[in-house]
């Protein structure tokens, strides 16, 4: 096993812009190995200063899809289909700047936008979703990046809940470009057990997003690591686990996410502490 020990800037600032890039050298400093970046704004970060501070950190690059109301390749509106399908590829383009081979998140649908479909009519959405990702992985694959496929709670998606419905998309798509990424989060809430979960996602599984239950530092609630470490053991996983949390002083990220009180004591604490655990958990 090979593991990556990263943090997303969510959980220090949100949108991450040119300004924010000392960051990286801070994480590095903290001994991560990996720094994610979430893409909001089309213009906030300039990809070249940033693919420039993660070289000369010597530090690994991720890129974190936010997919809001006009990026949604899964929705009726072709508007909005088309405004997913350009999204992602931006996002690819913005990863092969900065050097990351990832571009994780839930590419298939916006956050937020929940319905109930069953039969016929989900069948025709998985259709119309894959149909617009294929395009997506064929530009992500003559370019070297992966898109990684995350299934979110059903509090902020109807769609693509459990892993075993991340499979059956990617499976539909069929690129080598489409894989998939967990999130012990949203598993904490979907999931019968997370350990089965991540054995069902085994064969397409490249990113882990390594959340406690409550977004705080990860190994404080109870969320079954042990577990999860098991898992990840048995089938050999060698990719990254990442640390994505939220921080109330941005209100809008929070209020967003439901951070109503801070997650922990403060959030260099939590980066710290959490990845101390996770390493120990995985050694």
């Amino acid at each position: 096993m090979s593991i990556l020990y990263g943090i997303n800037t969510f959980t220090w600032t949100s949108p991450f812009k040119t300004k924010d890039l000392p960051l990286i050298d801070k994480a590095r400093a903290m001994g991560f190995d990996l720094v994610e970046i979430p893409i909001e704004g089309l213009d906030d970060l300039d990809y070249d200063q940033a693919g420039e501070a993660f070289r000369r950190a010597g530090i690994a690059a991720g890129v974190c899809a936010v997919m809001g109301p006009g990026r949604d390749p899964a929705h009726e509106d072709e508007d909005k289909q088309r405004g997913g399908v350009e999204y992602l590829k931006h996002c690819v383009d913005a990863a092969v700047k900065m050097g990351a081979k990832i571009v994780g998140g839930p590419i298939y649908a916006a956050v937020g936008r929940t319905w109930q479909s069953s039969g016929e009519q989900r069948q025709r959405e998985l259709e119309r979703c894959a149909r617009n990702l294929k395009e997506v992985a064929r530009y992500a694959e003559e370019r070297g990046v992966t898109l990684a496929m995350e299934p979110l709670n059903r509090f902020e998606t109807s769609f693509i809940n459990l892993a075993e419905q991340a499979v059956e998309l990617v499976e539909m798509v069929d690129s080598p470009a489409v894989r998939i990424m967990l999130d012990t989060f949203h598993m904490n809430i979907e999931e019968k057990s997370l350990g089965r979960a991540i054995e069902t996602a085994a064969p397409y599984l490249v990113h882990i997003h390594a959340n406690e239950n409550d977004r705080g530092t990860p190994g404080t609630g109870h969320v079954p690591w042990q577990e999860v470490a098991a898992a990840l053991k048995k089938i050999n996983y060698s990719g990254a686990l990442v640390i994505e949390s939220f921080t109330t002083t941005v209100k809008e990220i929070a209020r967003a996410a439901a951070i109503w009180r801070p997650p922990a004591p403060d959030q260099d604490t939590l980066a710290r502490e959490g990845k101390a655990f996770l390493q120990q958990l995985m050694a």
